[in-house]
């Protein structure tokens, strides 16, 4: 297999853009659009006709390049209409133009050699009533808990709601800057692929927020945000089963983004969502190279 590495100026994005729509392990991830505001002037790995393609979430420092995966990003990697076998995942990644990679590649990707990552995800192509069958005594008990404190959903809450509300609240992890969501969330409200959820409380204030991606065939719990009292009443168990309750009898997938944090993997769990790993390649990560990412 011959594969060229392109610079962005020489990408077809209209054929990468069917070839990231038509490949068996789509993800919106992938799309020039969503790579465009994650990693400006990313570049690319392509076979010939663009059968298999591969983006590259390029960064220089020194004049050096090195490879790593950008924010509100889980997974990248090799896509193709094509099954991808790990022969196909060793062509693409010896072509790497960098001595230095943190890469996450997708669950189709499988390399012996990586690092392997959890990620949770629901068949929602089942009744509504068949997926709850699932749902833990937990899980069950929060939504009732919630639905007895008269919470609302609310399906259509505006960007700067969501941001304001979302920035204000204090997390455990370090958010993007907030100029960088605000303009991918802007990005997929305009491809209509990103929608804002709220979680109102009986004094109609917002206690928790979701913004949810969505493709053809998936719908992704991007950037998910409770406050204490969101958190202390299971405001994001109701809105996560409202969520599957209208997408229920869909060949669609919810999918949670995973979590090695133990008790976040529980709550992904407690409503029926399996492990379907995805895989992280490293080389080379110099301090002085990398930085604080």
């Amino acid at each position: 297999m011959q594969i060229k590495h392109l610079q962005n100026k020489s990408i077809d994005y209209a054929l990468w853009d069917k070839s990231i729509s038509e490949s068996i392990n789509q993800l919106t991830y992938a799309y020039s659009w969503y790579l465009d505001v994650v990693s400006p002037n990313w570049e690319a790995l392509v076979s010939e006709n663009y059968d298999y393609i591969m983006p590259l979430p390029l960064k220089r420092k020194y004049k050096l390049p090195y490879i790593v995966q950008p924010k509100l990003t889980q997974q990248l990697g090799i896509f193709s209409t094509q099954i991808i076998n790990e022969n196909v995942v060793q062509l693409f990644i010896n072509e790497l133009p960098s001595f230095s990679y943190e890469l996450n590649l997708n669950e189709q990707n499988f390399y012996q050699n990586a690092e392997v990552c959890p990620n949770y995800i629901l068949d929602l192509n089942q009744t509504y009533q068949q997926i709850t069958s699932n749902y833990s005594k937990n899980t069950k008990r929060n939504i009732e808990k919630a639905t007895k404190m008269q919470l609302k959903v609310r399906y259509e809450l505006s960007l700067d709601a969501f941001i304001t509300f979302y920035y204000s609240v204090n997390k455990k992890y370090n958010s993007a800057e907030q100029s960088f969501v605000e303009e991918l969330i802007k990005t997929g409200i305009s491809k209509e692929k990103m929608s804002l959820f709220g979680v109102l409380s009986a004094k109609n204030e917002i206690i928790a927020a979701l913004c949810l991606m969505h493709s053809s065939n998936r719908l992704t719990y991007l950037l998910p945000v409770s406050n204490e009292e969101g958190k202390n009443s299971s405001a994001m168990f109701l809105l996560i089963d409202q969520l599957i309750q209208n997408n229920a009898d869909k060949n669609c997938l919810f999918d949670f983004e995973g979590s090695r944090i133990e008790g976040i993997a529980r709550f992904y769990k407690g409503f029926g969502a399996l492990n379907h790993p995805y895989y992280i390649i490293k080389r080379f990560r110099p301090e002085f190279l990398i930085g604080k990412i």
